[in-house]
């Protein structure tokens, strides 16, 4: 009977080491890439699509004082470094789809200018900051005693199904006074791969960019 309960009890503690490691759905300060200047006054809020966000607006931002954004093309912060899961074929492929779809998105909401220059231009620059896979969250039928050992162990044999995810960084800046108006963080994920060595390419990566374009169309007209 003592060797149950110490079973049933030792289930219990894996379950709760397996659900404190769960991902989370922001980026946290470790994973700033130091893209933006400031990250202190960002605050947690939610995407019109329902996904988690760090974001920060300066409060008299209005986008009907400009007449149109540039969009510098994104770039990746740090410099991208391919590795045995991402190729640098896959690297290419990502940021190439995030530029057309992103510069989509914004000529939906404003002009998109082709230069910089003139009065009342806001700067939008875009980086991502990582590209990478993790462990899913643990499913609720994953969190009985027995299924969370399972669970634990299929874990460090590297036999969890993962979740692709890309990380972005943007900010948008008015040229005229080159100050900062909004500042953005993002985590978003792509498609699922069969474990920790599995290759994560292009195709998996651009779910997660697609739901990023899709908040942009759809977030509130500010002013």
């Amino acid at each position: 009977m003592k060797k149950k309960r110490l079973s049933v009890a030792m289930a219990v503690l894996a379950t709760g080491l397996l659900l404190a490691g769960c991902s989370s759905k922001v980026a946290n300060k470790q994973q700033y890439s130091g893209f933006l200047s400031d990250y202190s006054k960002l605050q947690e809020t939610e995407s019109a699509t329902g996904h988690k966000t760090l974001r920060w607006i300066d409060p008299t931002f209005k986008e009907s004082n400009y007449r149109g954004v540039y969009f510098s093309p994104v770039t990746y912060y740090p410099a991208a470094k391919p590795t045995a899961r991402v190729n640098q074929d896959t690297l290419n492929k990502i940021k190439d789809y995030a530029n057309l779809r992103i510069n989509a998105a914004l000529s939906e909401r404003m002009t998109v200018l082709q230069s910089p220059s003139g009065p009342r231009v806001l700067l939008a620059k875009v980086a991502i900051t990582a590209v990478s896979a993790e462990n899913e969250d643990m499913k609720f039928y994953e969190v009985t005693p027995v299924t969370a050992v399972i669970a634990s162990t299929m874990a460090v044999s590297g036999h969890r199904t993962q979740n692709t995810t890309l990380f972005l960084e943007a900010q948008l800046i008015d040229q005229d006074t080159g100050k900062t108006v909004m500042e953005v963080v993002r985590k978003g994920y792509g498609k699922t791969v069969s474990n920790d060595s599995a290759p994560v390419t292009a195709n998996e990566v651009k779910a997660a960019i697609d739901n990023m374009v899709t908040d942009i169309v759809k977030f509130p007209k500010q002013g």
